[in-house]
């Protein structure tokens, strides 16, 4: 076997049955090698859609997902990606190929230090220096992006270890002539490269799939929070992405919640995991809630921006925070009680705990009045929202498109967010019809995710619908992966919300500099331009055809023909609160 068939062994060994690329020589042989072995192979148009389809893998799964990329400028192309993958928590293996070790900082092609550029973005990143350590730093890689705080990994593979051995040693010039005392230097010293190269390489063989247990809190601990929960008057539960990294035990956590019986916010990857209209979830007024509970428990959720730094709970409440990040579980605000832990693991040991202790120390009527005075907040906002939608606003209302959309969705929908403010407003509105059926980047912010997510999505899922709501700024990241879908038979559905402008940022620019400087754009012909590659287009301005256009969509996807609706809508201001959280 050459070293891109070892590599191959070990992506087969540890169940990964999807490899995303964008081809080149220094990896042609892990591709030839995965293909061979079952895995799929599916090249995309940009090397960071790769890796961000290989980190929605990770997210639907709970498995590492894989990319490989090449040398240089490949590597360099997945940095943002990965750095999403990094804030994000997913587990993801990036395989990054390099120039023959024997000229490495001797100027050859696409020749760079790329672990000076790829370590700061990821968990732990390696070289390969030898065939026979393919294989145990692939595994020490697949290891590592799973335990503790998932993440990123980098394995660098220099093309000389992924080529059999007679080529490379043609590389080197085996057969080089010459008799000065160079010459024969220089030859025995590539003889001795490439031996040292290639020794040892066949003892070394694959081992089993890899398993990373998530950690577990200290009983102890779990019963401290059960007693406080228990004397709340007022409590409330935020569940975060981080809540949801074992993916296969996600109506697990569900149930736990249920059982819990506390309000609940769902954000990032936990959205949808109580279904539509729970009467324990609320979608509405978080900050308000957060002001007002005297209980607080945050599983897999920073005290960042998203939470005013910790300043959105009030000082008097009990405040737990649970979380494998060490960092994360003390960030901004020390809580009452932090336990350092699998999130979604400690819920189920709560739910468990509570069932022992009720009702002893447990003021359900208090609970119950709480909850409803939320749901009663949460149903005037809705309302709120009914009304705003019937509104004019010259072309298509993005709130009457989104609850359209919210009506057309099924619970085999999977939903993906990337964009700013069409994003927000549709984050606001369409309800995941249950667990890990909605993706947005996370904490990074990242525009660009939308190609990679769906490809990820509808490969996993394949007789899924995939939705992906853009923005008609961040679609332009993914419009030549259009070309991917076509050609891998992906047919997803793109909905643009095409308000011709980079409209979060103009919204503040505009009002405090007084200039729209490079946030104007056009509403642009996006449904034409996919058609090129194949896939299908549909136009939607009048807002009275909003249903019959997004039906059409779906009926076209369902036909197998990626789909884009392009809907040019109208302006509206978002300052006076039709979507502010």
């Amino acid at each position: 076997m050459h070293g891109g068939d070892r590599v191959a062994e070990v992506l087969k060994a540890q169940g990964v049955e999807l490899l995303f690329t964008l081809v080149g020589g220094h990896i042609s042989p892990i591709l030839v090698g995965a293909k061979q072995r079952g895995i799929r192979v599916i090249d995309t148009r940009h090397e960071a859609t790769a890796v961000f389809a290989a980190d929605a893998v990770a997210r639907l799964t709970g498995r590492p997902g894989v990319a490989a990329v090449t040398a240089g400028p490949g590597v360099t192309n997945t940095i943002t990606a990965l750095k999403n993958a990094q804030m994000a928590q997913s587990p993801v293996v990036v395989i990054g190929g390099a120039a023959p070790t024997a000229l490495q900082g001797r100027g050859a092609l696409q020749d760079i230090d790329q672990m000076a550029v790829v370590r700061p973005v990821v968990k732990w990143a390696k070289q390969v220096k030898r065939v026979k350590a393919l294989i145990p730093t692939l595994e020490e890689a697949f290891h590592v992006a799973q335990s503790g705080v998932p993440g990123p990994v980098f394995v660098e593979c220099p093309v000389d270890l992924l080529y059999d051995e007679a080529t490379v040693r043609s590389w080197y010039g085996a057969d080089r002539g010459g008799k000065s005392l160079a010459d024969k230097a220089l030859k025995q010293y590539l003889r001795f490269h490439v031996n040292r190269l290639f020794s040892g390489a066949d003892a070394v063989h694959p081992g089993p799939r890899i398993e990373a247990a998530p950690p577990a809190p200290d009983p102890a601990a779990v019963q401290k929070v059960a007693e406080r929960l228990l004397a709340a008057q007022r409590p409330l539960l935020l569940i975060g992405s981080q809540a949801m990294l074992d993916a296969g035990r996600a109506h697990e956590l569900a149930g736990a919640l249920e059982a819990i019986a506390a309000p609940v916010y769902l954000s990032g990857m936990a959205r949808g995991l109580l279904g539509r209209d729970h009467p324990l979830q609320m979608r509405h007024k978080r900050r308000e809630a957060l002001r007002e509970a005297d209980f607080v428990l945050l599983a897999g959720v920073p005290c960042d921006f998203r939470l005013d730094y910790g300043n959105h709970i009030r000082r008097s409440a009990v405040y737990v925070s649970i979380n494998r990040s060490r960092e994360d579980l003390t960030k901004n605000r020390r809580p009452t009680l932090a336990l350092l832990a699998d999130p979604a693991l400690t819920l189920r040991m709560l739910a468990a705990t509570l069932s022992t202790l009720r009702p002893q120390a447990w003021n359900k009527q208090a609970w119950d009045e709480w909850t409803a005075h939320l749901r009663a907040r949460d149903d005037a906002r809705n309302a709120e929202i009914a009304a705003q939608a019937l509104a004019p606003t010259g072309k298509v209302n993005p709130l009457h498109l989104c609850m359209e959309i919210d009506r057309q969705i099924t619970p085999n929908s999977i939903l993906i967010g990337d964009g700013g403010d069409f994003v927000a407003t549709a984050s606001y509105v369409i309800q995941p019809p249950g667990p890990l059926r909605w993706l947005d980047p996370g904490a990074f912010g990242t525009l660009g995710v939308g190609a990679g997510f769906a490809l990820g999505a509808k490969l996993v899922h394949p007789t899924a619908d995939v939705w992906v709501l853009y923005g008609d700024g961040s679609f332009g990241y993914s419009v030549a992966e259009f070309d991917t879908f076509v050609r891998h038979g992906l047919p997803v559905i793109a909905v643009i919300g095409n308000d011709a402008s980079w409209s979060q940022i103009a919204r503040e620019q505009v009002e405090l500099l007084g200039d729209p400087v490079a946030t104007e754009l056009a509403h642009s012909d996006y449904e034409r331009a996919v058609e090129g590659f194949g896939a299908a287009g549909v136009r939607l301005d009048d807002p009275e055809l909003a249903a019959e256009a997004i039906e059409q969509a779906r009926k076209t996807a369902a036909a197998g023909k990626p789909t884009v609706l392009n809907v040019l809508l109208g302006k509206t201001d978002f300052r006076k609160g039709s979507i502010s959280m």
